[in-house]
């Protein structure tokens, strides 16, 4: 990994609805710089309304990575990611002293500024007794059991993404030991500078950012985009807040309105577990939502 001098990764963080998108472009154009996102859904183009992937306009006021480059049918995961943006960073600090890596996934953020633990890889075996149980007993029971077996874990982890709570328990079942325990770990070694920011808005108004946001992806058509998805639901990246919702109104399970609200109060629950994600890592600055207060910390 070759040396670079006076080159900085700043990371703008922070939970869904929080305004990192538009602060970001700014931060760029003003920087003459390009963006990497840290989005774990906005990789997918199939994906756009129920991720709230920047606008057409927005991706062309700043150079924008890691957005539509993907399908949700192809295999994707941190570690790939991580792997290609560290690549792409040795190529884009030739030009660039600042880059913005942006996003609200915790776990692909810290691969790329601290680095991947060492996890163990689970056995097949392993793995396919955890998921005939999860089969039988269904996602409330994988929901208690790892709040049970793993707190810790529980607090930060999207508890409606089966995949994370499946790998937890197969670590748990394998190893004895929490995935929680692997995160504890000393950071990586980098050949840039980080500077990690998260922003910082009052709780209440948060929430109703979150929820008029939602109200916004059903006006611009998040039931055509599900609907189109239906065929991919049992893929990964539609394990997520917004399409698990929308997949049971077109079920026949719950109503549209139903659906709204259940949208509405999971974004909430996950900017709750995000918030959690970035306050336990000590190396985050809490900014509020303005650029002014930001830039402080960028020189």
């Amino acid at each position: 990994m070759p040396q670079l001098s006076n080159k900085t990764l700043i990371t703008i963080a922070g939970p869904t609805a929080s305004g990192k998108t538009a602060l970001a472009i700014e931060l760029a154009k003003k920087w003459n710089t390009v963006i990497i996102s840290a989005d774990a859904r906005q990789f997918y183009t199939e994906m756009s309304i129920g991720t709230a992937k920047p606008s057409a306009e927005e991706l062309a006021a700043a150079p924008h990575y890691f957005i539509n480059n993907l399908s949700v049918q192809q295999p994707y995961d941190v570690g790939k990611y991580a792997a290609e943006v560290l690549e792409l960073l040795d190529t884009l600090f030739q030009q660039h002293d600042k880059i913005i890596l942006c996003g609200g996934s915790g776990l692909f953020i810290k691969a790329v500024t601290d680095g991947l633990d060492d996890l163990p890889e689970t056995l097949p075996e392993i793995r396919e007794q955890v998921q005939l149980v999860y089969e039988q007993n269904g996602l409330l029971w994988l929901q208690d059991t790892i709040q049970l077996k793993d707190p810790e874990y529980f607090q930060v982890v999207d508890i409606h993404n089966p995949k994370r709570l499946l790998r937890a328990l197969e670590v748990i079942t394998q190893t004895g030991n929490t995935l929680s325990s692997y995160h504890k770990k000393v950071q990586q070694p980098r050949n840039f500078s980080n500077i990690k920011i998260c922003l910082d808005l009052d709780r209440k108004v948060l929430y109703e950012r979150i929820n008029e946001r939602v109200n916004i992806m059903i006006k611009n058509g998040l039931a055509d985009e599900v609907k189109t998805l239906i065929p991919y639901r049992d893929v990964n990246a539609l394990q997520t807040v917004g399409y698990t919702e929308m997949f049971e109104y077109f079920d026949g399970k719950i109503t549209l309105q139903r659906a709204i609200e259940l949208i509405q109060q999971h974004t909430r629950n996950y900017a709750k577990r995000q918030l959690t994600w970035f306050r336990r890592d000590p190396s985050f600055i809490w900014c509020k939502p303005e650029l002014s207060e930001i830039e402080k910390h960028c020189y």
